[in-house]
């Protein structure tokens, strides 16, 4: 996999890595796959609550200082889209930050101008469309919000494009899932 920063440049280093991460992990099992929601903790934390486990994995509490551990939310409903799902969530206060993986179609500049009023035709029709490109969109933010995105295109699997805010609504919608 090859990574290069996004024209935001690549901010924070420990939610870079974790955005990277994410995406990572679901690439591994191909496309056409469910969203995915991830809580962040610190990696000190989980150590401090789990050394048994962060042992036997070889996590050193030293190498982890600063960075993130991704935990995958296994309750994600498969019946509504993932904006309705962070609609409906908030994280406890020891959940430092979260992170999503999404595919999403993608059309052409002036594409979707042409798309029928209707979801549900508008999505056959996107699906159906010659210039259409299918990416898989990973966002982890913090609650003090630094932010960072990576993208693939399915059209290009061994490159991803990652920067701070190229995924601004998707962004918008984790932080709003970490405010009271």
């Amino acid at each position: 996999m090859t990574a290069s920063p996004g024209a935001a440049g690549t901010g924070d280093p420990a939610i870079r890595a974790v955005a990277l991460e994410v995406e990572a992990h679901v690439a591994a099992s191909g496309w056409d796959q469910p969203p995915r929601l991830y809580a962040l903790v610190p990696t000190t934390d989980l150590i401090d609550a789990e050394p048994a486990l962060a042992a036997s994995l070889g996590i050193d509490a030293a190498q982890s200082a600063g960075t993130y551990t991704p935990i995958e939310q296994e309750d994600v409903p498969a019946d509504q889209a993932l904006e309705e799902v962070l609609a409906s969530i908030g994280w406890p206060p020891g959940v430092i930050g979260c992170a999503a993986v999404v595919e999403r179609l993608v059309l052409p500049p002036g594409a979707d101008d042409h798309l029928p009023l209707d979801d549900t035709q508008a999505l056959a029709a996107a699906a159906a469309h010659p210039g259409k490109q299918d990416v898989r969109l990973a966002v982890a933010v913090t609650r003090d919000g630094r932010a960072h995105c990576a993208v693939r295109l399915r059209s290009h699997q061994a490159d991803v494009l990652d920067g701070v805010d190229l995924v601004p609504t998707l962004v918008g919608l984790l932080r709003h899932t970490l405010t009271d």
